[in-house]
């Protein structure tokens, strides 16, 4: 599986504003913020559920897996995805960094992914508190 998720009954926005913050609280920053919905709607005249791709990014982590493998940034940032299901309930879906980093097939890189992982799977848990 390439990631993991959660569903939660909240706004959309409230949702955006949790994951946001959870983000911070592991050391990661949103660098892109990719609006899916207004995208579609702006380019293909197409309606859909709110949809957004976040850019998250821990520097820290950043720094360390770029120093062991430069092009590594072709697989950075990890990406957290928040979309509005049929039924009005949110989900909230995270790249998983041991799937899409362990290509690398480095165990450095290995090692800095599960790191990650357990960062994201905090995040993903606060949420459902």
């Amino acid at each position: 599986m390439y990631g993991f998720s959660i569903n939660l009954q909240d706004t959309f926005d409230n949702v955006v504003q949790g994951v946001t913050k959870a983000l911070k609280t592991e050391g990661f920053g949103v660098l892109t913020t990719i609006d899916v919905k207004a995208t579609l709607k702006e380019k293909l005249n197409i309606e859909r559920r709110p949809y957004l791709i976040l850019g998250a990014c821990n520097p820290q982590l950043a720094h360390r897996v770029l120093e062991i493998e430069p092009d590594i940034g072709l697989l950075l940032p990890c990406n957290v995805v928040i979309r509005e299901e049929p039924n009005g309930s949110i989900t909230v879906s995270f790249m998983d960094p041991l799937s899409v980093l362990n290509i690398v097939n480095n165990p450095k890189v290995t090692e800095i992914a599960q790191e990650v992982r357990k960062r994201l799977e905090k995040v993903r848990d606060s949420l459902s508190t």
